[in-house]
């Protein structure tokens, strides 16, 4: 099980040229532009590992920004598994992710 941002992804909604991708995300009728880094040797590591493993990826992230990112990050489909805020718990205001899913 694998959490998506700051493990396998940096993103900012500030502008950049060296990013990997751009997600557009609409949040509250607005589109704004999601600037991704992708963290060295993902490729190859989600290539690797899923030789061995079932890999999950379970973010607090939205649904209708981590869906598409991992589309580009994971053309292969070595990720079995995705999980996403709406699978998460909310406690006291923070989305707490219940691995027992």
């Amino acid at each position: 099980v694998l959490d998506l941002d700051e493990t396998l992804v940096h993103s900012s909604f500030q502008p950049t040229q060296r990013c990997q991708y751009v997600i557009p995300v609409e949040i509250e009728g607005n589109v704004y532009n999601v600037y991704v880094f992708r963290r060295p040797g993902v490729a190859e590591f989600l290539e690797r590992m899923s030789v061995f493993y079932e890999i999950v990826v379970y973010t607090a992230s939205m649904k209708k920004y981590a869906d598409p990112l991992l589309d580009k990050m994971d053309p292969n489909h070595r990720i079995s598994y995705r999980l996403f805020r709406d699978h998460c718990v909310n406690s006291e205001g923070v989305f707490v992710k219940d691995l027992g899913l």
